[in-house]
């Protein structure tokens, strides 16, 4: 067994676990990265990418946020379409000159790769067999299989950024923690098209059929989804059937028109809500998917990630600093305040705009009236606007 020994070991090479070691990495605070799947397989996994301004404010002042800048799409307004018509949400406008960008997922995990790897930060890809022991000690261990050869690392902390499906949480006994769920009875069937883009800010579209909605990812591909059974096949749709579907969701009595163009890509998502409580265990501190998921309506999946190890960043330098341990002893509370918003947020969002499987013609005129209000009054725009921005 090949031994080694590092200040923070993080499970995950997403955004959260790439961030939190380049954080770290500015703080003077050593980390090793281990990810089960390779490099190919994290930057090419395409996911969605509303960045909120407090996202893109960090990126950019850690020194990652270049090529987004560049590259990115600032939006300032989203569109809210039911009844055949589109009404804007002015974000700038009414949370005082925040906005959002438009820039994937996979993008911002390119640009962490690289700047890690640039800085000689260490990143194991293809790890198999992880576990987690010791984690109530001071000194926590991580084994795992690396290149055929049994690895241990021991270290001061564990990050768990591995997601949903990862090996942290489950780790902890199921009497220390308290896991809250909720499953959605759709799932979002994504395209990714290549077709100019046919709206200038993201449109949220109501339709007795289902949700749909639209977005930008460059001035070529263009990212859309629509509101179906989660347990469908995607044989099931031919790209005649999927274009006659969005046509339908998306019509208005404007004029507006949805570019077509090839489908490259195909894939159906499930949705649900679930928050993992607390977020630490002994020196186990979870972050991510791994604590919390969101229904993507909200476009709060990655926002999340990147304050949660913002904060864990910062309670694990005070730590090495001054050996002081309140912010990390803090750290789940403070996370979960933010996580919990976001939850109301999502769920708020995907229970306006979807039609459930048991709808009445009540709930949906129910549904109408909340958009129109949400669009003729300030107030309740503003509530929108500031949990959208962030």
């Amino acid at each position: 067994m090949k031994s080694s020994k590092t200040q923070v070991a993080i499970i995950g090479a997403g955004p959260a676990g790439l961030l939190l070691s380049h954080l770290l990495h500015l703080a003077g605070i050593d980390s090793v990265v281990i990810e089960s799947r390779s490099r190919q397989e994290i930057e090419a996994t395409i996911r969605a990418g509303v960045l909120e301004q407090g996202t893109v404010d960090l990126l950019a002042q850690s020194g990652v946020g270049g090529r987004m800048q560049r590259e990115g799409f600032v939006h300032q307004g989203i569109y809210l379409r039911f009844a055949g018509r589109s009404h804007r949400i002015p974000l700038t406008e009414l949370t005082g000159g925040r906005s959002i960008m438009v820039y994937a997922q996979h993008e911002v995990i390119k640009d962490l790769v690289k700047a890690r790897l640039e800085a000689g930060g260490k990143i194991l890809f293809e790890v198999r067999d992880a576990a987690l022991y010791d984690l109530d000690s001071a000194a926590p261990k991580i084994r795992f299989h690396h290149e055929n050869t049994l690895h241990e690392i021991s270290c001061d902390f564990v990050a768990g950024c591995d997601g949903f499906h990862g090996v942290s949480r489950p780790t902890i006994p199921s009497r220390m923690r308290t896991e809250y769920t909720r499953l959605y009875p759709f799932g979002w069937f994504g395209i990714l098209v290549e077709a100019p883009p046919s709206t200038d800010e993201l449109i949220y579209a109501h339709h007795d059929r289902g949700f749909a909605l639209v977005s930008t990812r460059s001035p070529q591909i263009q990212r859309l989804y629509f509101q179906c059974d989660p347990q469908d096949d995607v044989k099931n749709w031919p790209d005649a059937r999927i274009w006659e579907e969005l046509h339908a969701r998306l019509a208005t009595t404007e004029g507006w028109k949805l570019a077509e163009g090839r489908i490259f890509q195909k894939g159906i998502i499930a949705m649900r809500s679930f928050v993992a409580e607390p977020m630490r265990y002994g020196r186990l501190f979870l972050a991510g998917d791994a604590a919390h998921i969101v229904p993507p309506t909200g476009a709060k999946g990655l926002n999340l990630a990147v304050n949660d190890v913002r904060v864990l960043s910062e309670g694990i330098s005070a730590y090495y600093k001054n050996k002081s341990e309140e912010l990390l002893n803090n750290y789940s509370a403070t996370a979960l305040k933010r996580i919990w918003r976001a939850e109301y947020f999502s769920w708020w969002m995907t229970s306006m705009l979807h039609r459930f499987h048991d709808d009445t013609p009540f709930h949906h005129r129910v549904q109408l009236a909340e958009l129109e209000y949400v669009v003729t009054s300030r107030a309740k725009a503003i509530t929108l606007a500031e949990n959208y921005v962030g």
